[in-house]
């Protein structure tokens, strides 16, 4: 084990330094410490108030993994942080030096009852710290794992995002529907209503009623491409599609392949896992290629054109990596574009550091695209969310 921490050797050292040695002292004496672990402390020390109780908790939680490290942990603090070079029982180390409580304090106040408000036996301190570093941590990985690109998820944090998505709504701009609905104030006369209502006195048309359009969301059709350069990705995106349609919006989902298959019943179960195992059963392309422009030509043919894509925000989740003929694909886009209200392109490797859209199929279909957005990560997908919803026009 490195040598304990020297108190006046400390004050020429610097944080990052101490904090250094105290992790090189962690792996000598057989704790395993992994770069996650210490992202983590580092995240919990710029978070919490500085302090020896701080200090302690914050590696407590993150650097150790299980009970059995504890104790090795607590040995190891005290002979780096508190110069102690005998193992001392951390029990005693805690409230005197770590959470400032005086054993000589606590030993009156077992000996009667004076004092029951003001001594202790540091327990409450000690789980104040220990809940103070959990929120924290807690509010922390939530901002990190918000902002991770999904490709760099492990299994544990795919699971927690998926709570996470179920919280997201998409849902189009209001729109003015031929609908009308009554209003006190203002709107057009309605002659109709204000007939029927003098049948009730007479005939005599003693209140007038009036109405307004009625507004109500505008469609939203989710093209997501699920062939092998998305695999790292499709999932989640479809997950995120799940929360989109049983949400109750009007929200279409469509799979894009090497064919077109429409997924709108198989995620209207309200069972995530059940609803992607429908998904599964449905496309049989599933980690394939890609054919862009055919999969655009069946969809305008079969549904957008005729009226699912009209007036609608139409938004495809894809990489732009195409095996079909570009042109092809802009002629597609350019039919799209003509009864779309907005055409919204998400792309995860938009996010990715010098990328430039040279895919022939994201090339070909860049000039038909109100919006290009990045798709990689929770962050992402919220800001796609706000701008579906907003009232930007062309």
């Amino acid at each position: 084990m490195p040598a304990p921490a020297d108190p006046v050797a400390a004050e020429d050292r610097s944080a990052e330094e101490l904090v250094g040695g105290f992790l090189a002292a962690l792996r000598s004496a057989g704790l395993g410490v992994p770069v996650g672990s210490v992202v983590q402390y580092a995240e919990a020390l710029g978070l919490l108030t500085p302090g020896p109780a701080s200090l302690y908790w914050a590696g407590r939680i993150t650097l150790t993994h299980g009970p059995a490290e504890i104790d090795r942990y607590d040995e190891v603090f005290v002979a780096w942080w508190l110069g102690r070079a005998a193992p001392m029982s951390m029990v005693t180390i805690e409230r005197q030096e770590v959470l400032g409580v005086d054993d000589d304090a606590e030993d009156d106040h077992e000996d009667g009852d004076e004092g029951d408000d003001e001594g202790g036996d540091g327990s409450d301190a000690e789980d104040t710290a220990a809940d103070e570093v959990t929120r924290s941590l807690r509010h922390s990985d939530l901002d990190l794992l918000r902002s991770r690109d999904f490709a760099e998820l492990d299994d544990s944090e795919r699971a927690e995002l998926a709570a996470l998505l179920s919280d997201l709504r998409l849902m189009g701009s209001l729109r003015r529907s031929r609908r009308r609905r009554p209003v006190r104030h203002g709107g057009r006369p309605d002659q109709r209503r204000t007939i029927r209502a003098s049948m009730r006195t007479g005939g005599e048309p003693i209140r007038r009623h009036s109405s307004a359009p009625s507004r109500r969301p505008r469609r939203v059709v989710l093209l997501a491409d699920i062939s092998g350069s998305m695999e790292l990705y499709s999932r989640v995106l479809m997950q995120f599609a799940h929360a989109a349609v049983v949400a109750g919006s009007d929200v279409e989902t469509f799979a894009i392949g090497t064919r077109l298959t429409r997924l709108t019943r198989e995620l209207t179960t309200h069972d995530p896992d059940v609803a992607l195992a429908r998904v599964a059963d449905a496309v049989p392309d599933w980690s394939g290629g890609t054919r862009l422009g055919a999969a655009l030509a069946r969809f305008n043919d079969d549904w957008g054109v005729r009226g699912m894509a009209r007036g609608a925000v139409v938004v495809i989740l894809s990489d732009g990596w195409d095996r079909g003929e570009p042109s092809e694909l802009a002629e597609q886009m350019q039919r799209l574009a003509r009864v779309a209200h907005r055409i919204v392109w998400v792309n995860p490797l938009k996010a990715s550091a010098g990328y430039e859209p040279t895919a022939r199929g994201m090339a070909a279909a860049l000039p038909f695209v109100d919006d290009f957005l990045e798709g990689h990560s929770l962050d992402s997908l919220d800001r796609l969310s706000r701008l579906v919803a907003s009232e930007l026009t062309r």
